[in-house]
């Protein structure tokens, strides 16, 4: 696993209620039992973590759809850091 993913799924595992070490980008977050609100404080982490902001409204299908596996989760976040700002400057 790469560096984003293994810190995804650390900030994943601070939030779950029984916190295991199976988890692999193919695990759906329904099986790790996070709750709603423990998404939303997990989308503030990885913001804070990897300096980006993430948009998410959970009632909007696409969105929600983007955070319905670990590896959605990363890829999400990967989309999101190649399209930042900070990113586009330094590769400038």
């Amino acid at each position: 696993m790469d560096d984003t993913t293994t810190k995804i799924i650390e900030i994943l595992k601070k939030h779950m209620k029984e916190p295991r070490d199976d988890i692999t980008p193919v695990t759906a977050l329904a099986d790790l039992k996070i709750e709603s609100i423990d998404l939303a404080m997990i989308v503030f982490e990885l913001e804070d973590t990897f300096g980006i902001e993430i948009p998410y409204n959970a009632n909007d299908t696409e969105e929600a759809a983007a955070f319905k596996s670990v590896g959605s989760v990363v890829e999400r976040v990967k989309q999101v850091i190649a399209g930042s700002p900070k990113k586009a400057a330094a590769k400038a």
